[in-house]
């Protein structure tokens, strides 16, 4: 079992067993209501004291507000919601206001639908506008002069939580004293925390919103400081609870948990320099540059947080990074935590107008201000093993020749399919459906692999030029020249006789043979072992059909047990039979009765013997996740790429137990249940995956 390396601190942190205990500690023994003025409240109320006065030295307070909330969220809603009032309350009094709501296009996603929620509900009818940054990820200053006199209210950010970009925060402050002395100031200043030099005091800035959670304390606990006679309106009223500015009773343990994290800020010794980071990420970049080649770092150093790291990888897809890290232990995310979840790509580096590519695929890696040499020494290990994962399943450049690979691989691209059928023997394969996203990648991994195409066919026309692009990556790879027929197949094929008596055209693969079926519609593809009387229909072991197949025809030419490998998925399942194809599919199964839970396992293979672990990941994941057995129970490797190919296998023995993993459940549940509808009842998925906690896997 490894141990997890955790790189996502910009989204949030471990809780610091200083703070842990002072919560216990809190709740513990000073659990008074601090409003209470007996001696138990008196005694959680000096502790409260205590805090804010970390709380105002680490951020150079002077004589502004420093409230208690619950977070960066709530602190951005009541200064958005003190601005939108105090400028209302200036426009209702006559005063010359600015119109527009100005925002750095690169803030957390919180800001701007803060200002357009309390900017409707207020009808305040101001107009927002988002501020641009420069190729840097930096305020353009030029623009703010421009728009400084009609701004009524400006938010920007002390330093990005995804690009790491640390806002020049000296040349704002600058430009608002010139352009605009009357507009309202927020500052982002989540990521600074711990990280940047702060004297709030010093500047002109009205409001700045602190999380506990980013640096340590544990979550719902947070800050917001307001410059002295900046304009405050409360958010939550009711006990009047700090000074009146947030009503709601204190949460006493969150609050002791930050004071313990500032007062290790506060010793001077327990955070690490800014030259000890700057160091570090150095490290790091140079392990990412010697496992990641062509690796491109999204935001300058210069001007970035030294805990940060953002980058693309030519050829790579963020969410194969992201798996490929997983897999080894390493955690890091593909941006802003609050957005992960939805695939689209990353408005922070579209706004600095980077690559397309590099905006779908970029991956964070961030660290703490407590981070330690351990740390890093651990997660060079790991990315040293992630690239060398990646070279093997020829997905970066290698020097090594690469493992051989045989039979039939799935790719996929929003649910059409692209199928290569490759024959280790002979060193040849061919290409089915090539789809045009995957033509570079089809490319590389035929050039490393070493691998002779012998045809790039499709199954039906219209199929989206991914042939040319194929053939046009190939670079004159394509053996026996381009002379070939409408979709692609070779016009000097060879023949083989088929089931019903016909003499199709044919490719050899060694014992193999691929032959063409055509139909009105297009073509499908049989492949099987040859013998001599041809290609009888218990010898295919895998049918390439398209949209318009004709089942009827295919069903004359091909056992029931044969795999029939689409174009596009069916159902969200990779491939199917002729039985499941003409109506003697298995009724689906209740996703419940196939899954596993991780305590039962142990019980489980007691009961079962024969059973097979199978971790469904692609092979660059399940190299680099050590994953060689678990209980002493050898784990094997079948990537979901590779379903279709190990389907014919059990589909024609004795069925035994399968038991799929994956990492979260995702790929897991879909191998199991396709096998449910293909007939086969014995397989089952772990619930949860990896990600789960469900399974300790050692090498």
């Amino acid at each position: 079992m490894h141990t997890e390396i955790y790189l996502d601190a910009n989204a949030t942190s471990a809780v610091h067993p200083a703070a842990i205990a002072a919560a216990a500690l809190a709740m513990r023994d000073c659990y008074g209501n601090p409003s209470s003025s007996h001696a138990t409240g008196l005694k959680a109320k000096a502790m409260l004291d205590g805090v804010r006065a970390l709380a105002r030295r680490a951020l150079g307070a002077g004589q502004g507000r420093l409230t208690f909330t619950s977070g960066a969220t709530e602190g951005i809603q009541t200064a958005v919601l003190s601005a939108l009032c105090e400028l209302r309350a200036r426009r209702a009094r006559g005063e010359a206001t600015g119109d527009l709501l100005l925002y750095g296009a690169t803030e957390h996603k919180a800001v701007p639908e803060s200002l357009a929620h309390w900017n409707a509900l207020l009808g305040t009818g101001l107009e927002l506008r988002a501020l641009p940054v420069d190729a840097d990820g930096r305020h353009r200053l030029d623009v703010l002069r421009e728009l400084a006199p009609r701004a009524a209210f400006v938010c920007t950010m002390a330093a990005n939580n995804e690009s790491g970009v640390i806002s020049d925060l000296a040349a704002i402050d600058a430009v608002l004293r010139e352009c605009a002395p009357t507009a309202l100031w927020m500052v982002d200043s989540v990521q600074a925390l711990g990280k940047l030099t702060l004297n709030l005091a010093a500047t002109r800035i009205d409001y700045a919103p602190f999380s506990g959670h980013k640096l340590y304390a544990p979550k719902g606990i947070g800050m917001l400081y307001v410059r002295e006679s900046a304009p405050y309106t409360a958010l939550m009223m009711g006990g009047g609870q700090e000074a009146g500015q947030r009503s709601g009773t204190e949460n006493m343990s969150g609050i002791a948990a930050l004071g313990a994290v500032l007062a290790a800020l506060d010793d001077g010794v327990s955070f690490r320099s800014h030259a000890q980071l700057v160091h570090m990420r150095e490290r790091l970049a140079a392990a990412l540059r010697a496992a990641l080649p062509g690796i491109v770092f999204n935001a300058p150093f210069a001007h970035s947080l030294p805990t940060t790291l953002n980058f693309s990888v030519p050829g790579l897809a963020g969410k194969e990074l992201l798996d490929l890290f997983d897999a080894a232990g390493v955690r890091v995310s593909a941006g802003s935590a609050c957005s992960a979840a939805k695939a689209a790509p990353s408005y922070v580096l579209a706004a600095m107008e980077l690559d397309a590519w590099r905006c779908a695929s970029a991956v964070r890696m961030s660290f703490g201000p407590m981070a330690d040499d351990a740390l890093i020494d651990a997660a060079c290990e790991r990315i040293a093993r992630c690239g060398a994962a990646l070279r093997a399943s020829c997905l970066i450049p290698s020097a090594a020749p690469a493992p051989d690979s045989d039979g039939v691989v799935q790719l996929g691209f929003e649910g059409a399919s692209t199928w290569l059928v490759l024959d280790a023997a002979s060193r040849t394969c061919a290409i089915i459906n090539p789809l045009a996203a995957l033509a570079a990648r089809i490319a590389d991994q035929v050039r490393c692999q070493g691998y002779r195409v012998r045809a790039v066919i499709d199954t039906h026309g219209g199929a989206g030029g991914g042939r040319a692009a194929l053939v046009a990556a190939l670079g004159g790879q394509l053996a026996g020249g381009i002379s070939h027929e409408a979709l692609g197949w070779p016009v000097l094929a060879d023949q083989a006789t088929l089931e019903n008596g016909d003499v199709a055209s044919a490719l050899m693969f060694g014992t193999r043979v691929l032959a063409r079926v055509a139909h009105a519609d297009g073509a499908c593809y049989l492949f099987g072992e040859r013998s001599a009387a041809g290609l009888a229909a218990a010898d295919v072991r895998f049918a390439f059909t398209g949209p318009g197949a004709d089942i009827e025809q295919l069903a004359q030419l091909v056992s029931r047990q044969a795999i029939v490998c689409p174009a596009c998925e069916a159902g969200n399942l990779p491939c199917t039979t002729l039985t499941a194809e003409c109506g003697g599919a298995t009724p689906a199964a209740n996703p419940l009765a196939m899954q596993l839970e991780a305590h039962g396992l142990e019980r489980f293979f007691n009961d079962h013997p024969d059973a097979l672990l199978i971790d469904v990941r692609e092979a660059y994941e399940h190299a680099a996740a050590y994953a060689g057995h678990w209980h002493g129970r050898t784990v094997h490797s079948v990537p979901l790429s590779r379903l279709a190919d190990r389907l014919s296998d059990w589909l024609r023995a004795e069925e035994r137990p399968l038991v799929f993993f994956c990492r979260s459940g995702g790929r897991s549940i879909k191998a199991a249940q396709c096998l449910h509808r293909l007939g086969y009842r014995n397989a089952w998925h772990v619930a949860g995956g990896v990600a789960g906690g469900s399974l300790p896997l050692a090498a």
